[in-house]
């Protein structure tokens, strides 16, 4: 009974598969692969809209419209997606303010589908002039920080991106990598780092909404065992 009783229990052991899932490591690489290919195909439907702005039927040549600018910018997007995605919940984790508004992936669809028609409106809606656009923009950015997100964190890294997003982008038009149709902002057009604050916004709510489910995973696997 002696012997019995100090012969140490052996733990139970996961599957191959449960075991590299529940890896904190490889989850971070999964989420940042569907966070990549999530700002692919994001950067590619927007460019879909800034190159038939007047194309309301998809024509038999949209295929290469959506291929027609630089190769590059679909990957560009990717890395920055996962990048800003990836950053979110690690700023949250480390400032010790942990999300929790709104935290299901319906208001993450949602919170998606305005950041796409706030680039939608930028491409289609014609105002007075490029002050009004920009205003507007602004407005609509702004009040989706305030719709999904509302996180002092959350303001301060759009905030960080537009200005970094926008400086590399006046950098590439300066150097004529590509440029901008009646550019009135040293080089690029005003409204342009309104778009990239909403879309840090909404990647960081995608970026999260992933670790948290990766968290209740874990949680779950970790009560089974």
């Amino acid at each position: 009974m002696a012997e019995n009783d100090a012969t140490p229990t052996v733990p139970k052991k996961c599957g191959p598969y449960i075991s590299s899932v529940t890896s904190h490591g490889m989850n971070l690489v999964i989420r940042g692969i569907v966070l990549f290919f999530i700002g692919v195909f994001l950067a590619l439907v927007l460019n879909l809209l800034q190159i038939q702005r007047n194309v309301t039927l998809f024509p038999p040549d949209v295929i290469t419209s959506i291929f027609s600018s630089a190769w590059w910018v679909p990957p560009c997007c990717g890395t920055a997606s996962a990048v800003i995605g990836l950053l979110y919940p690690c700023m949250d984790r480390h400032l010790g303010e942990p999300h929790k508004f709104k935290r299901e992936w319906s208001s993450v669809m949602r919170c998606v589908a305005v950041f796409v028609g706030i680039n939608h409106a930028s491409a289609k809606v014609d105002f007075a002039n490029n002050i009004q656009l920009s205003l507007t923009l602004a407005a609509l950015s702004i009040g989706l920080w305030w719709t999904f997100d509302r996180s002092r964190s959350g303001f301060g890294l759009g905030v960080g991106i537009a200005f970094l997003a926008t400086l590399v982008s006046q950098l590439l038009v300066y150097n004529g990598v590509y440029q901008y149709t009646s550019p009135d902002f040293l080089y690029v057009r005003s409204w342009l780092p309104c778009i990239f604050f909403a879309g840090g916004i909404t990647m960081g709510n995608i970026g999260r909404q992933l670790a948290m489910y990766e968290c209740k995973v874990i949680a779950e696997k970790s009560h089974e065992d």
